[in-house]
């Protein structure tokens, strides 16, 4: 079998007339027609010429995004200030570190304020909407709706701690938190015992932009059944305006006269906004 090899290569070298090249034929032989895949890769001829290589460094193993010392220097503000220490914008920074662990969170949180106007109003947005604004994710929504239950959560449970009457900053401050940025009206109701101690806050029914329907005989009738001996009306109008209008004045009284007979207290009746609030004692009207 050597043999044969032998005279196949001799044979093909006589053929090409290439048997006895020299040194100076090797630019020729590359390029000839019948030079071998081998020949022209230059594989047994030269050896292959430096590649040219980009050069890139390595980042170290313990490199830190650039926004990390941010973060920190925020953590820090925020322990030895609390949130009175901090604008809006730098508050929203903070609650979106978690939903955004690996980018910069402060050209976000200011977006969202530009938009809505202030922390308040950023968590109490509706999620599409939120979600108007570039770089606005699932994990940002739900995070920042976390936030607005947490509050609430906890400012009702100082509500219920005490009796209301005792406690209306509180108890107002609750409702403004709960429905005042709502975009649509909604009717609630403080049920109270003869303590005037929360027993049930209830949403009774939901509206459109300026109007709720309420059901004289089913706010009494829920008020028996949960054996309350007074209520707070409450509603909430979304253009920010809580002066009550004429259907307001005319239901509250049938509420109230209704009511009345069967032993049930018509406390109040706040009407809430973004920026404030209205009540019917208060305006004497009821």
């Amino acid at each position: 079998m050597a043999s044969g090899r032998g005279k196949i290569a001799g044979g093909r070298a006589a053929g090409s007339g290439r048997a006895d090249a020299t040194a100076a034929d090797i630019p020729d032989l590359l390029t000839h027609p019948m030079a071998t895949p081998a020949e022209r890769q230059g594989s047994f001829l030269e050896a292959p010429g430096p590649v040219a290589r980009r050069e890139q460094t390595a980042p170290a193993d313990n490199a830190l995004p650039l926004h990390t010392g941010h973060r920190e220097r925020l953590r820090e503000r925020f322990a030895k200030g609390g949130a009175d220490a901090m604008p809006d914008y730098e508050l929203l920074e903070m609650v979106l570190f978690r939903a955004i662990p690996r980018r910069d969170t402060k050209d976000l949180a200011k977006r969202l304020i530009a938009r809505f106007g202030s922390f308040a109003e950023v968590i109490s947005a509706p999620p599409e909407r939120l979600k108007e604004v570039r770089g606005t994710g699932d994990a940002v929504v739900a995070e920042l709706k976390l936030v607005r239950a947490a509050a609430l959560r906890l400012m009702k449970s100082e509500v219920m701690e005490k009796p209301a009457l005792s406690s209306w900053q509180q108890v107002l401050a609750y409702l403004r938190a709960a429905q005042g940025y709502e975009k649509r009206e909604i009717f609630r109701i403080l049920f109270l015992d003869k303590k005037n101690r929360l027993i049930s806050d209830e949403v009774q029914g939901h509206g459109t932009v300026d109007h709720t329907p309420v059901y004289v005989r089913e706010v009494v009738k829920r008020a028996l059944e949960l054996s309350a001996s007074a209520i707070i009306l409450v509603h909430n109008h979304p253009s920010g305006d809580t002066t009550p209008s004429r259907a307001d004045i005319d239901m509250t009284k049938l509420i109230v006269e209704a009511a009345r007979p069967l032993g049930v207290v018509v406390h109040d009746h706040i009407i809430v906004g973004r920026d404030g609030h209205s009540s019917f004692r208060g305006l004497r009207l009821i």
